[in-house]
């Protein structure tokens, strides 16, 4: 059986990744927006702004809670979200470290070779 072997790369790039797959859903990009946008934490409106059910909603912020882009803090029956600031500037200077690095200086050194 084959085993995963993301404990061989270093410790930035796994992050990277964990965030880019909790990322990779159009839904968890607008809850940001809809999150980030507002300023304010969030319960039961979140699914209002979106065309997906309840318990979607709530799976799609279970994985952007999972990666800490969000928090969430138990209000009576309700969980109210909210950015987490820190942990979205993070991935945010991970990010840019690495399209930084690899952004074109000029037209040659992003050419193709053509065949």
């Amino acid at each position: 059986m084959a085993t995963a072997k993301t404990n061989e790369f270093e410790k930035e790039a796994i992050y990277i990744a964990d965030i880019a797959k909790a990322l990779s859903h159009p839904a968890r990009i607008q809850i940001l927006k809809i999150l980030t946008e507002m300023d304010v934490c969030m319960c039961g409106d979140i699914v209002e702004l979106l065309p997906l059910a309840q318990s979607t909603v709530s799976q799609h912020l279970k994985e952007l809670k999972r990666v800490g882009l969000i928090k969430g803090d138990i209000d009576g029956p309700k969980v109210c979200y909210c950015v987490n600031p820190e942990s979205l500037n993070k991935a945010k200077k991970e990010f840019e470290i690495i399209f930084n690095h690899y952004t074109c200086k000029g037209a040659k050194s992003c050419r193709t070779k053509k065949k």
